[in-house]
């Protein structure tokens, strides 16, 4: 049986208004279009949805409103994590984490811990947390890298169930080679979709799913059948694309997507700045190119 994270999970925005205000509605046209659009899962509150700059209030509001604006009652993600043990431990206390499948949370920043700190950090999340966990590895933010010894540590506890992983191919070749077969292995990084899961990764957390979900599932599912040839075929589409989503900072490459699709603005918060005008000509045009957008 498939796992339910498995295929693409879609690492939800934010959407804000001119005033820099959580846009709920356009949140919900977000969830609409995603969902039926092909994503098997939500993320709330990862990376993309800008958590750095959302408050408390404003997390909880965004959890709240997806579970009750799920138009296929999709699995829920929630971000939850820091460099702040004690910290993350309290919001798990506080946070109702009812009909949520998992939480992901990312390896400590800032601080820099040593790989037995994070064995520390992380096992006390696991043993606090009422859902699973899901490590997450993304050491170009973090400036800390889950080393392959560690991640294989954690994944004896038995409420840590999986990574996403966003550092390297070679890395994600060892993590399918080290790792027990049924801990669950996923892309961070929408370029090594295709690569990742041929050896053993069973889906990816996508930016690029926020605004081209049928194109995405489309792709990641080819590969998890054993289509290769058709899933490289598409995978080659995006990778120009994806490039081009990172030139400013990530999410403001694919909020200037979804504003061009008319699903929400561009507005991100300080100190990301919105899309610049040349950025979003490049995004535009490419979407046209790759048969993305008419």
């Amino acid at each position: 049986m498939a796992h339910p994270l498995q295929g693409v999970g879609v690492a939800l925005i934010t959407p804000f208004d001119d005033q820099h205000e959580v846009d709920f509605a356009a949140y919900g046209r977000l969830l609409e279009f995603t969902s039926t659009g092909g994503a098997d899962y939500f993320v709330v509150q990862g990376t993309t949805g800008e958590t750095s700059t959302t408050t408390a209030k404003e997390k909880i509001d965004l959890l709240k409103f997806t579970k009750e604006n799920n138009p296929k009652n999709l699995p829920i993600v929630f971000g939850l994590g820091g460099n702040n043990t004690k910290a993350v431990l309290e919001t798990l206390k506080n946070t109702d984490l009812d009909g949520v499948t998992a939480i992901l949370s990312v390896c400590p920043y800032y601080n820099k811990p040593s790989q037995a700190g994070l064995i520390a950090h992380f096992t006390a999340i696991a043993d606090a947390s009422p859902v699973p966990v899901l490590l997450y590895n993304v050491p170009g933010r973090t400036v800390v890298h889950l080393q392959i010894p560690t991640v294989v540590e954690l994944a004896k506890h038995p409420n840590i169930i999986g990574i996403k992983d966003a550092s390297s191919i070679e890395n994600a070749l060892e993590l399918a080679k080290r790792c027990p077969e049924d801990f669950l292995l996923l892309s961070g990084d929408d370029n090594l979709v295709t690569t990742s899961i041929s050896v053993g990764f069973k889906g990816v957390i996508s930016v690029i799913a926020n605004a081209f979900p049928k194109e995405f599932g489309e792709m990641t599912w080819a590969a998890l059948n054993n289509d290769f040839k058709k899933a490289a075929e598409l995978q080659k589409r995006f990778v120009d694309f994806d490039t081009l989503l990172y030139v400013e900072s990530n999410p403001v490459g694919i909020k200037k997507c979804l504003e061009i699709k008319g699903i929400c603005s561009s507005e991100v918060r300080l100190p990301l700045v919105k899309a610049s005008d040349s950025l979003g000509e490049k995004l535009q045009k490419a979407m046209i190119n790759e048969g993305f957008w008419q």
